[in-house]
C-alpha cells in the first residue's frame, strides 16, 4: 500500500497531498468508530436477542388520546400469550381420546414443557366460581326474573316451586330447594352460558357444526414475540395433532391465538430477509462482476454494504433498544441503494490510472455528497409519521446509506491502488448512451404530453384503501381458523369495544348496566350475537341491593304457602350480609375468564371495557356506536376504524409533504444547476406520474405505503440525473447509473414479492419508478459540450 500512497501524488503541499494526510486520519478514526460499535453490539447482542416481532410496536400511538392507546395495549396483552385449539369429531368419546392423546404428546415433549404450559379446563372452574357466588345467590337475578318477581302474583310462584320440589320433569338444581326454591340460580347461570356464545353438551364438550369439540388451552411460557423465525410451535402441534388424530380417524383441528401470528410473522419475515437481502447482495456482486471481472470491485463493494447494513443495525438498536423485523426485511432492500457510491467509484476508475485516484475522488466528491444528501432527505421524509416501524426504517436506512459512502470514500482511495480494467460488457453498457435518444426541442414537449396524458388516465382510475384489514399479512389458513373459532366460541374482536370509565368502581358497574340494557335488546332482536360484560359477573351495589330486598320480600312467602301445603313450615336459609365486592371478586377464581374486561385504574379513575360478539351485519357497527349515546363516561371505540383513519390522514399529510419535498429539491438542484436544473429534475417527476398511473391501471389501490416510497423515488431517481449531469457525456458515469439502477430495480422488485403487504406496496411502487426514471434520465441528458452550471 505504501508505494501507492506516494506514487504520482505530488508533494504533501499539493491538494492531493494536503487530501491524503486529512484522508489518512478520517480512514483510521472511521475504523476506530467500526471497531468500537462491533465491540458495545457483541456484548449488547450476547445477553439477549433484540429482534421485535410484535406487529403492533409497527403501528402509531395516539397522541390526542393516550387513554386509549394505553386500554388498547392492556386488552392486548391479555391475550398475547394465549393459544385455544379445538378437536372435534363425530363421536364424543373419540373427541375425549384425541384430547387425552394431544395433552399427553406436549406433557411428554421436553421443547413443550419449555415452550407451553396448561391453561386448565372449564370445568375445574365452574366448581370454583358456583362455590364463590353461593353466599350471593339471593342478590344474582336475571332481567327476566327480576320482572318476574315484581309481577307474578306469590300464588303462582308458590305453585312453580311445589312443582319443581315434586315435579318429576322438576329444572336441574345447583343447591338445595329450600336454598332457591324458585329455580332462580340455575336460569341465571343458563343466562350467562347463552351471553358467553357457547353450547356445552352434559359431557363437556362444545357442541358446533355438527360435531362434538374439545378446548384446549394453552399460554406460552416467554413473550409471544421473543421469536427467531422458526416454527417451534407451530412444529409442537403438529406432532400433538398427528397423536390426537390416531384416537380420532378424521379429527378437525383448529388452532387461533397472538403467538401462532408471531410466530408466523416471524418465520415469513425470516425467509423474506434471506430472499431479499441475499438476493440483493447476489444481483449486485453479479452485476459488479459483469461490469469488472475483477475481484477486488467485488469485495470492496460488498464490504461496504455489509458495513452499511452492520452500523444501521446497531445504530437503530442503540436508539430504540431493539430492531423490528419488519425493519431488517426493508433494510434489506438498502443493499440495492448503498452500492451505488461503490459502483460509482469503480466505473470512473476504469477512465483513471491509479495514480490519479486522488484527484478522481476530488472530482466525484461533490456529485457523491449531493447524491448522498437527496437520498438521505427521502429516506428522513420516513421519519415524520409518527408510525415507529416507519421511524426505525427511516433510521436504519439513512445510517446504512451513510455508512457505505463514509467507507468508499475513506477506504476506497487506499484500498483500491491496482489498475480496473475495462471489461467487454463494461464498454458495451457505457456504450449505449451514445445511442440512447436525447430529447431536444418539439421532441421533448411531445414526450411530456404522451406522458401526462397517460398518466392522467391511470390516476384516474387509481383509488384509495387505507383499510387497516389490507395490511394483514397472517397466512390464509391460519385466519380462517382465527375466524371458526371465534364464532364458535363466540370470542369477541380485541379491536371494538366499550370503554367505560367511572370514578369508582360502582360508578363504573351502573354505567355498564346501563349499557348492558340497551346491548340486550340488540341481541334478543339478532342484531349482534352476544356481549361480554363484567357486571353480569360483579352485579353494582345498587342492584345487589335491589335484588337482595327482592328475594327477601318474595322468597319467605313463597316458602309460607309451599310450608303451608306441605304441612310444616318453610324458613328461608340467610345469605351474606355483605355485598360482592369488586375486590374480592376480581381476586377470585371466578373472575379468572372475566379479570381482563376490568381495566382497574385508568387516567384519573377506573374503567372496564365490554365486548361484543358477531359483527358480521353491514349496519352493526352503527348500531353499536348509537348505544353509547347518553350514558355518561361510556364510549364505543373501534380501533381498526381508527387506525384506518390514521393511515387516510398520514398519506393526505405525506402526500402534502411529498409536493413539499419537490419544491425542495428542485430549489437544491436549481442552485446546483441552474437553467439546467429541469433535466436532473424532470425524469424523477415524469417516472413517478408515470408509477401512479401504473398503479391505477393495474388496480392497485393508493395507500400511505405507495406515498412514502414515492418519497424515496424522489430521493434515488434523482441521483441517476445528478450523476448525468455531472459527469455528461462520460461513458464511465451512465455505466455507473446503469449497474446501481438495475441492482436498485432488483432489491425492491425482490421486494415487491413480499407476503407483508405495507412491504408489497412499497416494492412495487419502486419497480415501476425506479424502472421508468433509469430509462428516461437518459432522454433528458444535456449535450456534451454543455456547462454544468
Amino acid at each position: 500500500m505504501n508505494e501507492s500512497l506516494h506514487a504520482g501524488q505530488g508533494n504533501a503541499l499539493s491538494p492531493n497531498g494536503r487530501l491524503q494526510r486529512v484522508w489518512r486520519w478520517l480512514a483510521i478514526l472511521w475504523l476506530l468508530v467500526l471497531i468500537g460499535l462491533g465491540a458495545q453490539q457483541w456484548h449488547l447482542w450476547k445477553s439477549q436477542s433484540r429482534i421485535d416481532t410484535d406487529i403492533l410496536a409497527l403501528l402509531p400511538q395516539d397522541a390526542h388520546d393516550r387513554l386509549l392507546s394505553d386500554v388498547t395495549r392492556r386488552i392486548a396483552d391479555a391475550n398475547a400469550r394465549q393459544i385455544v385449539v379445538l378437536l372435534g369429531s363425530a363421536d364424543a368419546a373419540r373427541t375425549k381420546a384425541a384430547e387425552q392423546a394431544f395433552r399427553r404428546a406436549l406433557r411428554d415433549s421436553a421443547e413443550g414443557k419449555a415452550l407451553l404450559v396448561d391453561s386448565g379446563s372449564i370445568e375445574g372452574w365452574f366448581e370454583q366460581a358456583r362455590a364463590f357466588y353461593a353466599p350471593y345467590r339471593d342478590r344474582l337475578l336475571t332481567s327476566d326474573q327480576r320482572q318476574r318477581l315484581q309481577a307474578e302474583p306469590v300464588d303462582g310462584l308458590a305453585a312453580s316451586a311445589l312443582a319443581a320440589l315434586y315435579g318429576p320433569m322438576g329444572a336441574p338444581r345447583l343447591t338445595e330447594w329450600r336454598q332457591d326454591p324458585l329455580s332462580l340460580w340455575p336460569q341465571w347461570w343458563q343466562e350467562r352460558a347463552l351471553g358467553s356464545g357457547l353450547r356445552v353438551g352434559d359431557d363437556g364438550l362444545l357442541e358446533a357444526e355438527g360435531k362434538h369439540w374439545s378446548i384446549v388451552q394453552y399460554d406460552t411460557v416467554g413473550s409471544a414475540f421473543q421469536l427467531d423465525g422458526e416454527r417451534h410451535i407451530d412444529v409442537l402441534l403438529d406432532a400433538a395433532t398427528a397423536a390426537a388424530a390416531k384416537q380420532a380417524p378424521g379429527l378437525e383441528v383448529l388452532r387461533a391465538g397472538v403467538p401462532l401470528h408471531a410466530e408466523a410473522a416471524a418465520v415469513q419475515a425470516n425467509r423474506e430477509i434471506n430472499t431479499i437481502g441475499w438476493g440483493s447482495l447476489a444481483a449486485v456482486l453479479l452485476l459488479v462482476w459483469l461490469a469488472f471481472r475483477s475481484l477486488r470491485p467485488i469485495l470492496l463493494v460488498a464490504a461496504s454494504l455489509l458495513i452499511g447494513c452492520g452500523v444501521a443495525l446497531a445504530v437503530t438498536v442503540l436508539v430504540f433498544g431493539k430492531v423490528h423485523v419488519l425493519t431488517l426485511v426493508f433494510g434489506a432492500s438498502l443493499v440495492g441503494v448503498a452500492e451505488d457510491y461503490g459502483i460509482h467509484w469503480f466505473a470512473s476508475r476504469q477512465a483513471e490510472p491509479a495514480d490519479r485516484r486522488w484527484r478522481l475522488l476530488r472530482h466525484l466528491l461533490p456529485g457523491l455528497w449531493l447524491a448522498l444528501l437527496t437520498s438521505a432527505l427521502a429516506y428522513l421524509a420516513l421519519g415524520l409519521a409518527p408510525f415507529p416501524g416507519l421511524r426505525q426504517m427511516a433510521l436504519f436506512s439513512v445510517v446504512g446509506l451513510a455508512a457505505a459512502f463514509l467507507t468508499v470514500i475513506f477506504w476506497f482511495p487506499w484500498l483500491d491502488g491496482g489498475e480496473i480494467r475495462s471489461t467487454r460488457f463494461a464498454r458495451w453498457l457505457g456504450g449505449t448512451l451514445e445511442r440512447w435518444p436525447r430529447l431536444q426541442g418539439r421532441r421533448t414537449v411531445l414526450f411530456l404530453g404522451v406522458a401526462a396524458v397517460f398518466s392522467a388516465v391511470g390516476i384516474a382510475r387509481l383509488g384509495s384503501n387505507d383499510d387497516l384489514r389490507s395490511l394483514q399479512s397472517s397466512p390464509k389458513t391460519l385466519i380462517d381458523q382465527q375466524i371458526r373459532i371465534s364464532q364458535m366460541l363466540g370470542m369477541p374482536s380485541p379491536a371494538q369495544f366499550y370503554l367505560v370509565q367511572g370514578d369508582d368502581a360502582e360508578q363504573v358497574l351502573q354505567r355498564e348496566e346501563a349499557l348492558i340494557e340497551r346491548l340486550r335488546v340488540l341481541s334478543t332482536k339478532k342484531q349482534i350475537g352476544g356481549y361480554r360484560a363484567i357486571s353480569d359477573w360483579l352485579p353494582s351495589r345498587q342492584r345487589q341491593h335491589a335484588d337482595a330486598a327482592l328475594t327477601a320480600r318474595v322468597e319467605p312467602q313463597v316458602l309460607g304457602k309451599v310450608g303451608e301445603a306441605v304441612g310444616e313450615p318453610l324458613a328461608r336459609p340467610d345469605y351474606a350480609a355483605s355485598d360482592l365486592d369488586a375486590d374480592a371478586f376480581l381476586a377470585s377464581p371466578a373472575a379468572m375468564p372475566f379479570r381482563h374486561l376490568w381495566l382497574g385504574k385508568v387516567g384519573g379513575g377506573l374503567a372496564s371495557v365490554v365486548m361484543v360478539d358477531d359483527l358480521s351485519r353491514a349496519d352493526a357497527l352503527t348500531l353499536l356506536e348509537a348505544q353509547a349515546q347518553g350514558i355518561p363516561g361510556v364510549r364505543w371505540v373501534d380501533r381498526t376504524a381508527d387506525f384506518s383513519k390514521l393511515l387516510k390522514h398520514y398519506r393526505k399529510l405525506m402526500s402534502g409533504l411529498l409536493l413539499v419535498g419537490i419544491v425542495l429539491v428542485f430549489a437544491v438542484l436549481y442552485w446546483r444547476y441552474r437553467a439546467q436544473a429541469w433535466r436532473v429534475f424532470a425524469p424523477t417527476l415524469v417516472a413517478g406520474a408515470l408509477t401512479l398511473a401504473l398503479l391505477g391501471l393495474f388496480g392497485q389501490p393508493l395507500q400511505l405505503f405507495n406515498v412514502l416510497a414515492l418519497m424515496l423515488l424522489l430521493g434515488m431517481g434523482i441521483d441517476y440525473g445528478i450523476f448525468l449531469i455531472e459527469h455528461r457525456g462520460d461513458a464511465s458515469a451512465w455505466l455507473a447509473v446503469c449497474v446501481g439502477a438495475a441492482s436498485t430495480w432488483l432489491s425492491f422488485g425482490l421486494l415487491g414479492l413480499s407476503a407483508t403487504p405495507a412491504l408489497r406496496a412499497f416494492g412495487l411502487t419502486l419497480l415501476f419508478g425506479i424502472g421508468l426514471v433509469w430509462i428516461i434520465s437518459p432522454l433528458f441528458r444535456p449535450p456534451p459540450h454543455d456547462a454544468p452550471h
